[in-house]
């Protein structure tokens, strides 16, 4: 620590950048670490110098940086949708903050949940409250206010409005009225989560809520389970034993997931491993806080394609038992994966013992295109290299015995 005196003057400037250095509200470490010198004031004239935590925008920068940025001109009326902090106050954008102030009116989950964040900007605007329990009663006023030419500021409780979050309804309504719809973009929990995963990132599903009966959500988890696209789900913490009960067992023990908890909060937290280790840590405990999970796209195996000699060994054993030719080549076709494409690339070359006399029979009594047209005429003027010719299409082609 250093003292020093300083004159008057002095102090009247180190007293405004006090208030401008504000101790954050909460912070991702116990330790706090070194940023910029902040000025303590104390008795007799004195100013002292000492460390503080990284200092949040206070309510004054805040009103200098938002006055600033109403240079470039009103807002247009319409209806905002601006993301929100999900944990930590520190990430709002000065953009949202200027929406917020310059709004007629803000649309809030939770008024009193928004009202810490609004208080804690300095934002006066009045709050209305809009929720999955008075949408379709608030819509009606809201239109008219839109289109009395007002700006409308949609927050949710926390992140993005609109997903797994009230405000999708309303932004249809005004899209359909030609009602301007602008974005703030702003937090989301899920991309959050994802972009720390260590998952694939370039391709993802994201589920978020499951429904809560047991059929629906089977459902939804079978058709999650086949995906190669890693999953992104938002769990509740009470539903989390429940859920990887659920997952483990149409997933896959084996399968990889990551377990996002209390994003940008003070107790974040990222568990990593499978869904059988997550089913084994998390089933004698309840963690607290919001929870994103992610669970890793199916693999898919590699497909061995069949050899011709096997094709032809399966082909031939199919007809000395009985089988059309036609018939033969779709049931070797629905054994195995990719064996109609590479049946027709070798041309079907059947055994020397099956005579291309029998093949014309096998195909002129299952309704060839060419007898069809032309006749059994036709058939019997076909050179054998004509036949092997038309042979090779029929993995391809739907034939009928």
């Amino acid at each position: 620590m250093l003292a020093r005196r300083l004159p008057s003057p002095a102090i009247s400037v180190a007293a405004s950048l006090f208030r401008r250095c504000r101790i954050p509200n909460s912070i991702h470490s116990p330790t706090a670490f070194a940023s910029p010198l902040s000025l303590t004031l104390c008795p007799y004239k004195v100013a002292v110098l000492s460390f503080c935590s990284s200092p949040q925008l206070s309510p004054e920068l805040a009103d200098s940086i938002s006055d600033e940025s109403q240079k470039r001109g009103p807002l247009e009326p319409g209806l905002y949708l601006v993301g929100t902090p999900i944990g930590n106050l520190e990430d709002i954008t000065l953009r949202a903050i200027r929406v917020l102030k310059s709004a007629h009116v803000i649309l809030s989950e939770d008024t009193r949940h928004s009202g810490k964040l609004l208080q804690h900007y300095n934002i006066k605007t009045p709050l209305l409250s809009y929720h999955k329990f008075n949408e379709s009663q608030r819509e009606q006023t809201v239109l008219r206010r839109l289109k009395q030419g007002e700006i409308v500021a949609l927050i949710s409780d926390a992140g993005t409005p609109g997903i797994s979050d009230p405000g999708t309804e309303l932004a249809k309504l005004c899209v359909n009225e030609n009602i301007p719809v602008i974005p703030i973009p702003g937090p989301s929990a899920f991309v959050a989560a994802l972009s720390a995963s260590g998952l694939d990132t370039d391709k993802f599903t994201f589920v978020g809520f499951l429904p809560k009966h047991a059929g629906s959500r089977k459902e939804r988890l079978m058709v999650s389970a086949n995906e190669v696209t890693t999953q992104v789900f938002y769990v509740p913490p009470h539903k989390l034993r429940q859920f990887l009960e659920e997952t483990s067992q149409l997933f896959g023990d084996s399968r990889r997931c990551v377990i996002a908890r209390e994003i940008t909060k003070l107790h974040e937290q990222f568990w990593r491993g499978t869904l059988g280790q997550a089913k084994e840590a998390f089933s004698s405990h309840q963690p607290k806080g919001e929870i994103t999970l992610l669970i890793e796209g199916k693999t898919n195996p590699t497909v061995e394609t069949p050899s011709e000699s096997e094709l032809e060994n399966e082909l031939s054993n199919l007809i000395a038992n009985g089988h059309s030719l036609s018939m033969a080549v779709k049931m070797v076709a629905n054994e195995s994966e990719g064996s109609a494409l590479h049946m027709s690339s070798f041309r079907l070359c059947l055994p020397e013992h099956v005579s291309v006399l029998e093949k014309k029979q096998s195909l002129g009594c299952s309704g060839s295109p060419i007898a069809a047209k032309e006749g059994t005429t036709a058939l019997n003027q076909l050179s054998e290299e004509s036949w092997y010719r038309h042979l090779g299409v029929i993995g391809i082609y739907e034939w009928s015995p």
